[in-house]
């Protein structure tokens, strides 16, 4: 049996690495997040609370579970909180990494650590592995510096990047864009929806996938992992509207200085997945795919 600890489990990935590995008979099942187990179901796993700022929580759990691998998904993910809340973006995405990186190098435990596509600066996307990183906004930045801290860390080390992931967690606390735009045009209201981006969506199950691949095989090095369809966000939406069968006129075209954020996006990234596909075996679905497999989980 192999042990794979998973951060994050109470997460959108890390709900999907639970599903997906307990169903693997050659693995045993480490589930960690902060505060209680969320997830609905019981069976096929152990569940420690482990809050990864916390060293001394880390520490304790991982050598109290000895894992041969672990895939860390926990992370400060909102792009804008964390251009205003700094400190706490660092602490989790940065310092986190060290303390977990720390204790797999100690006892030779394999790190497949998950990243972004929102470490480049949208200049050249599609990205391939070699893609010159230059973050624009502080969440890329931290999730850059986390990706140099394991690849400096004397271990063993994957890095998964991943971008603009979607998919329906159990308790429901997360939108994303294809239920967004179903709600919206189901209550028949207008929307604008940017034309002037670029990205691979990833449905959640695929990136859970990808992950799985890498930390059952310990492959070393960088891999993306996300869709194949590299789509604007007003794509996804006619996308999202063909599908259902709703109103497409209620869609507006917008750039993306009709919206101010706080934090500064990429206009162009999306990725090339030759790499994982030869290497990992990674086949992901196509964005109607997912559409149609989050429409079966509602």
């Amino acid at each position: 049996m192999k042990t794979i600890l998973i951060t994050g489990s109470n997460g959108l990935l890390g709900q999907k690495l639970v599903e997906l590995l307990i169903q693997q008979s050659t693995i045993k099942v480490i589930a960690t997040a902060r505060g209680e187990n969320r997830l609905p179901f019981t069976e096929g796993y152990d569940y420690y609370s482990m809050d990864i700022t916390k060293q001394d929580e880390v520490v304790s759990v991982i050598e109290k579970t000895l894992p041969d691998a672990i895939i860390h998904g926990a992370a400060m993910t909102n792009v804008d909180q964390c251009e205003s809340e700094k400190e706490a973006c660092w602490s989790q995405n940065v310092t986190a990494v060290e303390y977990i990186a720390e204790v797999c190098r100690k006892h030779d435990i394999f790190l497949c650590h998950v990243s972004t596509d929102f470490i480049f600066d949208g200049a050249a996307g599609p990205y391939t592995e070699e893609g010159e990183a230059n973050p624009l906004s502080f969440y890329g930045w931290s999730k850059y510096a986390a990706e140099k801290l394991v690849q400096h860390s004397g271990l063993r080390w994957a890095i998964a990047r991943t971008v603009l992931v979607y998919g329906i967690a159990y308790d429901m606390s997360r939108s994303n864009i294809i239920l967004w735009v179903k709600k919206s045009l189901e209550d028949g209201k207008n929307i604008k929806v940017v034309t002037d981006q670029w990205r691979t969506p990833t449905l959640a199950e695929d990136l859970a996938m990808g992950c799985y691949l890498i930390a059952n095989q310990e492959a070393e090095g960088i891999f993306n992992i996300s869709g194949k369809d590299l789509l604007t966000p007003y794509e996804m939406a006619i996308m999202t509207a063909d599908y259902f069968e709703l109103d497409k006129s209620l869609i507006a075209q917008a750039d993306s200085s009709t919206f101010s954020q706080p934090a500064k996006r990429p206009a162009r990234t999306g990725f090339v997945l030759d790499k994982a596909r030869s290497i990992l075996g990674y086949e992901p679905r196509s964005f109607t795919e997912g559409i149609a497999i989050l429409a079966g989980q509602l």
